[in-house]
């Protein structure tokens, strides 16, 4: 019981992320069953332009690994940026549900018929199947890819593997890519997803609002008496 105690004393910081976790999903899943027409198109012009390809599908799939990783990696191995990468996607997700809930929107952009037949299409189709063309702005892939790199770039225990860091960077470019070729999302879906994570970096990490309340917290804490 001794062990248990002391792993939940030393990582009880986890605990937010798991009932953010389960109120994303649940709030995820309702709009996925409730939009389901009369919602506002999404499209640019360039969407033409941009070519189906299934093997973009990988990355796209990697995405959910990518995230769960950096995340645990950072709540076992680097408090504070793991407080910095918990404000960045979770607000960037909560705006994400509340547009979707007030402004519901989707895209036409899939293809009506798989240009090929193999493995990598199937997935994509099973992706359809269980994904809705709905509630897509901004990308939250292309969000939490960004937030996701940052933290690793961030994060002063991963500075010395070069591997590690480049690595990232190609895989989050990969799958900000993918949700256009793979037609999820719309080239505006991408932008605004840019556009609310650069506001976001200034509010975390220049701003540095984890340390901002730290220090409100520390003041409003009661001074011992004097003796």
């Amino acid at each position: 019981m001794s062990k248990l105690k002391t792993f939940y004393l030393k990582y009880r910081h986890g605990i937010p992320l798991i009932i953010y976790a389960a109120l994303y999903l649940t709030w995820f899943v309702y709009l996925e069953k409730t939009v389901t027409k009369g919602y506002q198109i999404i499209y640019m012009k360039l969407d033409d332009y941009i070519p189906f390809c299934e093997l973009f599908v990988i990355p796209y799939f990697l995405w959910f690994l990518y995230i769960v990783v950096v995340i645990c990696y950072l709540l076992f191995k680097d408090k504070t940026e793991y407080y910095r990468a918990f404000i960045f996607l979770t607000t960037g997700m909560t705006i994400f549900l509340i547009v979707s809930t007030l402004w519901p929107n989707g895209h036409h952009l899939r293809p009506l018929v798989m240009p090929r037949d193999n493995i990598l299409t199937a997935w994509v189709s099973n992706l359809y199947g269980t994904d809705t063309a709905t509630n897509l702005w901004p990308s939250i892939h292309v969000y939490n890819s960004i937030g996701a790199h940052i933290a690793v770039m961030k994060c002063k225990r991963l500075e010395k593997y070069k591997a590690i860091r480049i690595g990232s960077g190609i895989l989050a470019t990969l799958i900000v890519l993918s949700t256009v070729f793979i037609k999820q999302h719309s080239v505006f879906d991408v932008l605004t997803a840019f556009i609310m994570a650069a506001v976001m970096y200034v509010v975390v990490y220049k701003l540095d609002i984890v340390c901002t309340i730290r220090t409100i917290r520390s003041r409003k804490r009661p001074r011992p008496l004097a003796e």
